[in-house]
């Protein structure tokens, strides 16, 4: 006979704990090596809070720190967007972080171990203003943790995985990785978070300047792909992406130095 097999299905690893709210982390120990030439692009944050990245660029690193678009930064030295860094850095502080005090420990580390130092500027500038259609936002509310980070993922360009995101935090994405211009929030729909899945075609004409360049036919050669990214915005989620002008801040580099050593 054939002796019965016994199945152990895992318990479901708890939530992370956060970092509580008042705290003001820093990293305390991080490490920046060259980046290897078969790398992708990653940014991960660990249930602890450990930041890791891989293949990723100084411009990279003050984008998703300062939430700018590449045209919102002015200054930037010739190696600023082709020199590639692997980053870990361990916060000083237990717990997950919130995107706050995410953000504000890169910007620290930025100041300590690349030198930078800047100044801002307004400039008006061609953007894309984002707004709800005339139909409604058909948005899936997530209320699951609403301190907590956000999630965006994806199975290649055209494919956009959104989890426990504002829509401030969509648009911030969109312009850091997807869109030619900066992309400002208007839905009015402050900080709530929402979970969607976004599906389009994407065109080359909207990748950012050095960005990855698509190869994919336009929507109407394939009756079976899925629509322009506008298009996907506006039938997917209820959205509208429009073209218009605004004044942004210009974040203009004063100074900045390869990392210093580990």
């Amino acid at each position: 006979a054939t002796p019965e097999t016994a199945w152990t299905i895992p318990e479901p690893l708890p939530p992370p704990k956060p970092m509580p709210a008042d705290a003001a982390p820093e990293f305390e120990v991080s490490t920046i090596k060259p980046g290897k030439p078969e790398e992708r692009f990653s940014l991960l944050v660990g249930r602890n809070g450990l930041l890791t990245t891989t293949a990723t660029s100084l411009s990279d690193l003050i984008k998703f720190a300062y939430d700018l678009h590449p045209r919102q930064i002015a200054g930037g030295p010739a190696w600023f967007e082709t020199e590639k860094y692997d980053l870990t850095a361990k916060p000083d502080t237990a717990g997950l972080p919130n995107v706050r005090q995410l953000k504000a420990m890169l910007q620290k580390l930025l100041a300590d171990r690349f030198q930078l130092t800047f100044h801002r500027e307004k400039k008006e500038l061609s953007v894309y203003a984002i707004t709800v259609g005339q139909t409604g936002a058909k948005l899936t509310r997530n209320e699951s943790n609403p301190n907590g980070l956000p999630g965006f993922g994806g199975r290649g360009r055209g494919s956009f995985i959104v989890r426990n995101a504002t829509m401030a935090e969509f648009a911030s994405v969109l312009q850091a990785n997807i869109l030619e211009r900066p992309v400002v929030d208007q839905t009015g729909l402050a900080s709530a978070r929402y979970d969607f899945t976004l599906t389009w075609t994407p065109d080359a004409s909207q990748s950012q300047p050095g960005g990855p360049v698509t190869n994919a036919a336009p929507a109407s050669d394939n009756p079976d792909a899925p629509p322009d990214l506008f298009a996907a915005i506006r039938q997917q989620l209820g959205l509208k992406l429009e073209s218009t002008k605004a004044p942004v801040d210009i974040l203009v580099i004063d100074r900045v130095g390869k990392p210093s050593a580990n």
